[in-house]
């Protein structure tokens, strides 16, 4: 199937060269100045090992911070004018999955909301028939890697984008739409990442609140999580894959999303698609 960019890809228009964040140049810089240090004071070594090695702890923590913006554009909350029209952006990770996604699919209809399906692309290539569903009844999918392999944060540059194009192809040939956000798994990363979206025009989608649904069993702390304080332009952050289990069994994403709805509809809040929010 022929996949075709989306509408906030083409309006973002031809790329411009990727920019190297202050907080690299930064660290190139204490490279460079540790190396003219031992160049002209051989003895100043351990000193040098030090703030090198106390620089790539910097970068490393950043990388495992979600929401930093300092290893490169990061989308946290929606634009200014999704805002004005009182939107928000539900978000789901991890699927496409058979027991949990068709229900997530039908309680959003219910609400006649939309939402947007960050995928595993080999679970996209398991349940392709799953992901079409997804965009047959309106909603986006977009790239959350082909594996979602746990060293996704620590792998190199080739490793890196190579994980990213597979998810794409994984759901262009499958969907027959190019996604043009990205999630990182876990949310992590490390400074490769931005080069390689930037190279692909992906951009990184984080969030502004997450309820923790896939590794918290109660409803009630996922849902208070999500909703308090619920305003316009919020990226949530939900998971339809690797959803948690309530003591009785059930998904726990099942049990919140029906009052996460009801509170978007009585604060008249209108979840959108990330492509419908930056178009």
């Amino acid at each position: 199937m022929p996949s075709s960019p989306s509408a906030a890809q083409v309006a973002r228009g031809p790329s411009a060269p990727w920019r190297m964040p202050w907080v690299l140049k930064a660290s190139v810089g204490v490279h460079a100045a540790a190396g003219v240090a031992v160049a002209a004071m051989p003895e100043l070594w351990p000193q040098a090992l030090a703030s090198v090695a106390a620089n790539h702890a910097a970068v490393t923590a950043l990388g495992l911070w979600p929401t930093s913006r300092l290893l490169g554009p990061n989308i946290l909350r929606l634009p200014p004018t999704a805002i004005a029209r009182r939107e928000i952006a539900l978000t789901f990770d991890d699927g496409p999955e058979p027991e949990v996604t068709p229900q997530v699919l039908d309680l959003l209809d219910a609400f006649q909301v939309k939402a947007t399906f960050f995928c595993i692309g080999v679970r996209v290539l398991q349940h392709p028939e799953l992901a079409r569903e997804i965009v047959r009844r309106g909603h986006r999918i977009e790239n959350h890697s082909h594996a979602h392999r746990h060293t996704f944060s620590v792998s190199g540059l080739k490793r890196i984008e190579q994980e990213i194009r597979r998810g794409q192809d994984a759901i262009a040939d499958t969907v027959g739409r190019l996604p043009c956000f990205f999630r990182a798994p876990a949310g992590l990363r490390n400074v490769f990442l931005d080069p390689v979206l930037h190279k692909l025009d992906l951009r990184l989608a984080s969030w502004t609140r997450r309820g923790f649904d896939a590794v918290r069993s109660d409803a009630d702390y996922v849902a208070r999580r999500l909703i308090d304080d619920l305003s316009p332009g919020d990226l949530l952050l939900l998971h339809d894959g690797h959803a948690a289990r309530t003591a009785a069994g059930t998904p726990v994403i099942l049990e919140v999303l029906p009052r996460l709805l009801e509170a978007c509809r009585a604060r008249n809040l209108h979840p959108v698609t990330l492509d419908a929010a930056f178009s």
